[in-house]
């Protein structure tokens, strides 16, 4: 049974190897995205015992999943029913680059032009992974990565055989 957690820095790879992940193995991929934010009010949180309640249903509607996403506080709310951890590191640089090639998120955002009003924000953030010290940090998933007891891979490359 597959119950695979990819996790890591914003442009890290995250979508493109769950992606990847859903076509080789058939199972259905959670965007933590999609389960963290007010749908009708850009940049505010929803409740935490909403999101984990939503992750608990799709653990419970799917006997195989992948997860993806950045919130430390929802990776280890799901760490105890995976089976794999895959921890994307491939430095700030690659990230930055990568979200020069971020494809449309129609799921995040209305157009095009919403999704690059946000691009600049984006990547200052992006290059503060390093210097954060809450959820969305290094240190938050470096410790994550560490403790977790098992199945785990840290991808520093972009160049992946998954």
């Amino acid at each position: 049974m597959k119950k695979i957690i990819i996790y890591g820095n914003s442009g890290s790879g995250k979508s493109t190897l769950a992606g990847q992940l859903k076509v080789k193995y058939n199972i259905p991929v959670l965007d933590m995205d999609t389960i963290t934010w007010v749908t009708d009010q850009p940049g505010v949180r929803l409740a935490l015992d909403v999101s984990v309640h939503q992750i608990m249903e799709f653990i419970n509607e799917h006997p195989e999943w992948i997860m993806e996403g950045c919130y430390g506080d929802l990776i280890e709310r799901a760490l105890p029913y995976s089976t794999e951890l895959i921890f994307l590191n491939p430095g700030i640089e690659q990230c930055l680059l990568n979200n020069l090639k971020r494809p449309f998120e129609s799921h995040k955002y209305a157009s095009l032009e919403e999704q690059n009003k946000h691009f600049e924000f984006l990547q200052k953030w992006v290059q503060e992974y390093d210097q954060r010290d809450y959820e969305f940090s290094y240190l938050r998933h470096r410790k994550i990565y560490d403790l977790f007891q098992g199945s785990k891979r840290e991808i520093t490359s972009t160049d992946s055989d998954d």
